[in-house]
């Protein structure tokens, strides 16, 4: 029964994260990638907890891949915003 709970509350997110990405305007996204930044950077502190944690074997599995994505967020969203300020530097 919590499974479908939790897969709710996972399409929820998922619909409701793209209706708000669309209605946000250009100038707005740097700002707001790096806030993401800042979020991501938490996950992968809570992923290297719980990859290090002698849990379970699922649940190390489970911490590196979170580690891996999770990074992969944060270095892709700054490579993005770094790019969106260059386009604003003078030459």
């Amino acid at each position: 029964m919590i499974t479908i709970y939790l897969l709710f509350i996972l399409m929820l997110a998922i619909f409701l994260g793209f209706e708000l990405i669309q209605k946000v305007p250009a100038t707005l996204h740097t700002p707001l990638m790096s806030g993401a930044n800042a979020i991501s950077g938490i996950t992968i502190l809570a992923a290297i907890v719980l990859a290090g944690n002698d849990s379970s074997t699922a649940a190390t599995v489970l911490g590196v891949i979170g580690v891996f994505c999770a990074t992969v967020n944060v270095v892709g969203g700054y490579l993005v915003t770094d790019r969106m300020l260059a386009m604003f530097k003078k030459k």
